[in-house]
């Protein structure tokens, strides 16, 4: 399966923080270095986060990484998607805060698009570019005579790692397919900027990266020991995907942290002909690129999840610690008929209402602490459930068994009632954020490590591989009470069910 392809150096940049780490020919990962990086709300709605904060954590957290474990023959980058960056090309200089991916400061520009028949979602990079760029150079001048740097934070790590605009011309402006896809600036047939949409939106192509394979080898690292080579980029869900080794048409896994992500991949097949959502609710994704040939995915979205445990610890008071959930679910066999809709933020797929609000079904004075808990694990479990159904019916393949990482997947209460609602074996992830190693594998690719994505499927050992408990018939007489409950909570607030993107 493997050749002698040596260690690789992460830096894999979440949303509070930036984690270096090496992953070892044998799919290992240790020597992890982390600093927090934490946005800004400047302003209900508003996300930032200081650039320049992030580049200091990125040398900090590699340099330590590699003092620890080095040395190595090459870097990966796994990220945060759809953060927007502009920065000055002769200096390196950011000229305005990042604008990170939860921000929704563009919502009515893109309802603005929408009546100009350009769909664009305010989660996406490229509102977040155009609302930059008026603020840095409203004529776009700079940006057009070149001037000027957009990238994802994929594309800023890269700059930074490479030498930035002390590297003598070798700085490195790219960003891998995965990434490149989540601006909503490419053309999906072709993954290359779509010059057309460009246009129409005023963004100079020569502002944006060059679009390079998630695996390949990319450019030297001057900031770093030795210079070793990029050789992997993807976002983060797509990292996560490939370090589950989900390579192969079918499989699947769920990312459940403060959010929930289920990705699938479809395989080398036909582009999807658009980037917007699908029948059931789903995206296409670029799963990542390899050899310039594009593997393909679907993404589903669940918009709480790991909150939800947050919501009964920090405002309801009821548990001390997320981690005690577990133990407090565990007090009852059942919820007692009392049903949770994890919609605190609004439904994604496969409803997509951000009028939605989290509704509690079937509450009795005999209610207590543990079947609330439960009712919220079980609930966020339920939507998992919709994810599956969901990417399912929109890719043509069956989900055989559902492979999962993230905070949330250290939860055996919650795990246990995934495998009940879904009804089929919920395999955990060996490492508890799959991105990193994603990243790993993709770079130990272009070395050599491994001889092709098949080979990364074959790295995928599970921690452990919980089976459904229940019943075909408990199972659906449960996924109707819920379904139920979750009708309940659609359309709470209709002016907001009434958006769509």
């Amino acid at each position: 399966m493997s050749g002698q392809g040596g260690s690789v150096l992460v830096v894999d940049v979440g949303t509070s923080g930036v984690r270096a780490a090496l992953v070892r020919p044998d799919a290992t990962v240790d020597h992890v270095h982390h600093a927090a990086v934490l946005p800004d709300t400047p302003a209900p709605g508003l996300v930032e986060f200081d650039a320049g904060l992030m580049a200091d954590a990125v040398l900090h957290v590699a340099h330590a990484a590699l003092a620890d474990g080095g040395p190595v023959e090459a870097v990966g980058i796994a990220n945060q998607r759809a953060s927007s960056i502009v920065w000055e090309r002769a200096t390196g200089k950011p000229l305005a805060p990042g604008i990170g991916w939860q921000d929704l400061r563009t919502v009515g520009t893109c309802l603005t698009l929408q009546a100009e028949g350009i769909r664009l979602a305010p989660n996406a990079s490229a509102t977040k570019l155009m609302a930059i760029l008026d603020s840095v150079d409203a004529d776009r001048t700079r940006a057009a005579a070149g001037e000027l740097c957009f990238g994802t934070v994929d594309t800023w790590v890269a700059w930074v790692l490479s030498g930035g605009a002390g590297s003598g011309g070798d700085a490195l402006h790219v960003t891998d397919a995965t990434n490149a896809a989540v601006t909503a600036l490419i053309d999906p047939s072709t993954v290359e900027w779509d010059e057309e949409l460009l246009n129409r939106l005023g963004i100079p192509l020569a502002v944006l990266p060059r679009i390079v394979d998630s695996s390949g080898e990319i450019g030297a690292c001057h900031a770093l020991p030795a210079a070793p080579v990029i050789c992997g980029i993807a976002g983060d869900q797509q990292a996560s995907l490939v370090g589950q080794g989900c390579t192969r048409p079918g499989l699947a896994k769920a990312t459940f942290g403060t959010g929930g992500m289920l990705d699938q991949c479809t395989g080398s097949g036909p582009a999807p002909g658009h980037a917007g959502q699908s029948s059931h609710g789903t995206f296409p994704i670029v799963a990542f690129r390899v050899n310039g040939a594009a593997t393909w995915g679907v993404e589903a979205v669940m918009l709480s999840a790991g909150t939800c445990v947050e919501w009964l610890r920090d405002d309801l008071g009821v548990l001390t610690s997320a981690a005690e959930s577990a133990s407090v679910a565990a007090q009852c066999e059942t919820t007692g008929d009392v049903w949770f809709v994890p919609a605190l933020l609004g439904l994604g797929t496969p409803v997509w209402d951000f009028g939605a609000r989290g509704t509690l079904v079937g509450l009795t004075r005999g209610s207590g602490r543990p079947e609330l808990v439960r009712a919220v694990l079980e609930g966020v479990a339920q939507r998992g459930a919709d994810l599956v159904e969901a990417a399912q019916a929109d890719s043509g393949f069956p989900i055989e068994v559902l492979r999962v990482d993230g905070g949330m997947s250290d939860n055996e209460v919650f795990i246990t009632a995934l495998a009940d609602a879904i009804g089929r074996p919920v395999e955990v992830s060996p490492v508890l954020e799959a991105t990193t190693l994603g990243a790993g594998l993709l770079a130990g690719l272009a070395i050599g490590t491994y001889g092709s994505t098949d080979d990364l499927a074959e790295t995928f050992s599970p921690r452990r591989t919980v089976e459904p408990r229940t019943d075909d018939a408990t199972r659906s007489h449960s996924r109707d009470r819920w379904l139920a409950a979750r009708a309940k909570a659609e359309a709470t607030i209709p002016e907001l069910t009434g958006i769509t993107f």
